[in-house]
């Protein structure tokens, strides 16, 4: 959609001027071919129509439905709309807007303006906003056929080349009987390029899930147009030409699309093959035009990853439905079920408490980055999830600081470890953790005395544990420039855990990383390490942050300002070998990360691999254990 907001500098006079100029000035629209419509009460928009525009009566339709008046929900703001129609010519079926033929294609809406003037109380009342305000909306794809001439999105130059394509390889006529379908992957084929390019993978949840829906129905309407092996990822070649020049992620990252696309396609065929199996078995057994049983459109999901839609859509070509209910019916068993065998700690419940406090104590104030030791007050105590005023030892407690150089576990860093330290009080910390956003919620138990809320102490992490910590993270950052100079800017992080005795790295990659490449990827990394450079960290907007070429991670949410931690000598134009915006740790030179040491490269999922690597210590430790080992074969 394109459009803009007004919040009480114009409203309905300017807006119907602005959006009548822009149409038939700004893009030469015949105004003979432009109708409108208001909603049947608001009079003003009508006259104005007229007035400004020079609509005739019968080109402006008075809609006596919801379908122009909006609102924003049971409350809040609302008013009336006004919509834009152009007309394609009577040569085309369809009636204008609230006409028996209004679904037809002749008219077809490119702009809507929303008139936002009341504000909607309870039930029954309603009060004219202080500052009325627009909202306006114009559809760009649908605008573009108008613009080209074209009576329909998909045959506009975009679409067209890809629905084309499609025909091309499967020598299909791409305007028969099986139209729709071309259409369908079209469409599919775009939205799977640009999420992929943007990060999300195939998956069972989240927007992993929307993406494997969406490339499996594309698939699946590729098999209907005859493709008997995967097809879906030799369409990308078709897109990037199209788009890449504008969208140049899509050139960046097409290795990337194309494995996950043939990947997934490969794995949706056996899939396939299975659920259609069974899928005509149980529909042979059903009456002629009966629905396919809940229980079996379940079967086929749980058992074989069948979504419902899949199977509805396979049954839509014989005309026959599923029993949706029993589906559900199904589902919430199978959920009942779940529930009952799960044996919960209580630790959901039991953080509520810290809703409260952040709202009570506001933001917990975190002086690790420069301090690993400092004075503290005890704001509050926990145990077992319930707040107390007092904890003796042996108590196994939460505690919140007002200040505290305790890292609490995100961002792949897990928590620091330490001790509190008061008057006849002793605290063993083993855990740090983030609760509700931003508060640094200390786990841990009372070894010695009685500590209470008010109390002072000291605070002061594992100094060893900490530094064996950062540097597993900062060689994190020249492990994923490396893997990205290596195998290609495609490469992304998905997920990380740096602890004191490891590092694990999940990136996006769609074939297993050779033995020589991950040679020359642990080379890449010891070099920088040797350099001994300085890492520096600054504080600015991302935007800022990106613009100067700091990497930031898909489906992070950052803040009006972040840190951006640069580490090993330059050389290209960005100054630094790594660039990244992170919040966690890290060591004040690269040297002190010591020798780097890749243990294991495997796959987690679709199109994400996993790197397991040491460094420090940990990396002196797994040497000298492989030359014992090889000592004692020597002795053998």
């Amino acid at each position: 959609m394109l459009g803009n907001f007004s919040f009480g500098d114009y409203f309905k006079a300017d807006a119907i001027e602005f959006a009548w100029g822009l149409l038939t000035k700004g893009y030469g629209l015949p105004k003979e071919k432009l109708l409108a419509t208001v909603y049947a009460e608001d009079e003003e928009a009508a006259d104005l129509w007229r007035k400004i525009a020079g609509l005739p009566e019968e080109k402006i339709i008075r809609i006596p439905t919801s379908d122009n008046f909006w609102r924003m929900g049971d409350t809040g703001p609302c008013g009336p709309c006004s919509e834009i129609f152009f007309d394609h010519g009577p040569d085309v079926w369809g009636g204008p807007p609230g006409s028996p033929e209004e679904d037809g294609d002749r008219f077809v809406e490119i702009w809507n303006l929303v008139f936002m003037q009341y504000l909607e109380g309870p039930p029954g009342t309603r009060a004219p906003l202080p500052r009325p305000s627009i909202d306006t909306g114009m559809g760009l794809e649908r605008f573009a056929a108008v613009m080209q001439g074209k009576r329909d999105v998909y045959d506009t130059d975009v679409l067209r080349s890809l629905v084309e394509a499609t025909a091309n390889t499967l020598n299909t006529d791409p305007d028969g009987t099986l139209r729709a379908s071309h259409r369908v992957v079209a469409d599919h084929l775009r939205s799977t390029a640009f999420l992929i390019a943007d990060g999300v993978m195939p998956s069972k949840d989240g927007r992993g899930y929307v993406l494997r829906r969406i490339m499996r129905r594309a698939m699946r309407h590729l098999q209907r147009l005859g493709a008997t092996e995967p097809v879906f990822y030799r369409l990308l070649p078709a897109l990037i030409r199209q788009m890449g020049l504008a969208y140049p992620e899509l050139v960046q990252y097409q290795s990337l699309i194309t494995e996950t696309m043939k990947g997934e396609e490969e794995r949706f065929t056996a899939l396939l093959e299975r659920g259609m199996s069974l899928l005509e078995d149980e529909t042979a057994r059903v009456s002629e035009g009966g629905a396919l049983p809940g229980d079996v459109a379940f079967k086929l999901y749980d058992t074989f990853g069948f979504p419902l839609d899949l199977t509805q859509d396979a049954l839509r070509e014989q005309n026959r439905t599923v029993d949706v209910a029993g589906f559900e019916a199904a589902m919430a068993e199978q959920r009942a079920r779940a529930r009952a065998a799960w044996v919960g700690s209580g630790d959901a419940a039991a953080e509520t408490i810290w809703f409260d406090a952040r709202e009570r104590f506001g933001a917990s104030e975190f002086l690790g980055y420069s301090s690993e030791k400092s004075d503290a007050e005890v704001i509050l105590i926990a145990k077992a999830g319930i707040e107390s005023d007092a904890a003796s030892a042996g108590d196994e407690i939460a505690i919140l600081l007002n200040q505290t150089p305790f890292y609490g576990e995100s961002g792949g860093q897990v928590g620091d470890h330490g001790l509190l330290v008061g008057d006849g009080v002793r605290i063993e910390i083993t855990d740090t953790q983030k609760r509700n956003g931003d508060l640094l919620v200390h786990y841990g138990r009372v070894v010695e005395g009685t500590l209470r809320p008010g109390q002072s102490v000291t605070a002061e992490i594992d100094h060893t544990r900490r530094q064996a910590v950062r540097s597993h993270h900062s060689a994190t950052h020249l492990l994923h420039e490396a893997l990205r100079r290596q195998l290609g800017d495609h490469v992304a992080q998905k997920g990380s855990l740096n602890a004191p005795e490891r590092l694990r790295f999940d990136v996006s990659q769609p074939r297993p990383i050779t033995a020589d490449e991950l040679a020359l990827v642990e080379r890449e990394v010891n070099a920088r390490i040797r350099e001994n450079s300085a890492v520096e960290t600054r504080i600015m907007t991302p935007e800022t942050a990106v613009a100067e070429g700091a990497m930031a991670l898909f489906g992070e949410k950052y803040g009006d300002e972040v840190r951006v931690v640069s580490m090993g000598l330059g050389d290209d134009e960005r100054g630094a070998y790594s660039i990244e915006l992170c919040g966690g740790t890290h060591v004040g030179h690269t040297g002190e990360i010591g020798p780097f040491r890749i243990v294991s490269e495997s796959g987690v999922s679709a199109g994400v691999r996993r790197i397991e690597a040491v460094c420090g210590l940990a990396a002196d430790r797994l040497a000298l254990e492989a030359t014992s080992v090889f000592a004692v074969w020597q002795i053998f």
